[in-house]
């Protein structure tokens, strides 16, 4: 072989030797990427028909007053969340694996809860509305159980990137990833506030709709399921259905 042939046949190595090297360094940095990715979950309960039909017909007066909110619908699912937090995406499957054991421990869908008044957290000038359910011994025990259950494949910070977003993370609040960060701190335990979300309204007329009186209803439990949060906090994607036991 002439040396010509021999460089030629060195240069084809290294470009060749180039090339895998620039593939398993992708490689690395994707397998880096999805390790360090963060989900936004938020491990729910899901009402009968019963509340669904008093969150729908709430969730229709607000838009009419204010259209620029959002419908309850199939990818904003009336719920009342259990707890919210950041996790490793890569351990999803163990999240779900660790909350179906502690909802099988459970009986939900025999429980009888009362929704009794409305409430909304306060954003100037607009504010989020929920109808507020009684807490009951029964949901704190689940809450403090999923906590237990959860806490090792939580990670205390996330960013908008956890989110469902249709706006590339800008309709994602900024209170939003603080009150998905410290949920337990401020919205468990004695400060947990069971309710499903009905919408959003100016503080104007959420304050008119809270001094109108309340007929206090019963429901139960009628599904459970992690989803991945959106704007707002609300259960925008599904995913996974956890079953339950009467």
């Amino acid at each position: 072989m002439t040396p010509t042939g021999t460089a030629a046949i060195s240069r084809r190595r290294m470009v060749t030797g180039v090339a895998t090297l620039a593939v398993l360094s992708t490689g690395a940095t994707a397998a880096r990427a999805q390790e360090s990715a963060v989900t936004a979950i938020d491990i729910a309960l899901e009402p009968d028909d019963i509340m669904i039909q008093h969150a729908q017909a709430a969730n229709a007066r607000l838009l009419q007053d204010f259209p620029k909110g959002f419908a309850l619908d199939a990818t904003h699912h009336p719920h009342i969340s259990m707890l919210q937090q950041f996790v490793r995406t890569a351990d999803l499957d163990h999240v779900y694996a660790a909350a179906g054991r502690v909802f099988g421990e459970e009986k939900p869908l025999s429980w009888k809860l009362k929704a009794f008044k409305y409430y909304y957290i306060p954003s100037p000038p607009i504010g989020l509305a929920g109808i507020v359910v009684e807490t009951t011994p029964d949901l704190l025990r689940l809450q403090q159980n999923l906590i237990a259950a959860v806490t090792p494949f939580t990670v205390q910070d996330g960013t908008r990137a956890a989110f469902v977003s249709t706006e590339d993370g800008r309709d994602i609040q900024a209170f939003l990833l603080e009150y998905v960060a410290d949920f337990v701190k401020i919205a468990a335990g004695p400060k947990f506030n069971p309710h499903v979300t009905i919408g959003v309204d100016t503080e104007t007329y959420l304050n008119k709709l809270l001094a109108e009186p309340f007929d206090a209803f019963t429901f139960s439990p009628a599904g459970a399921s992690v989803y991945q949060l959106g704007s707002f906090g609300t259960a925008r994607k599904e995913l996974k259905a956890l079953p339950l036991t009467s």
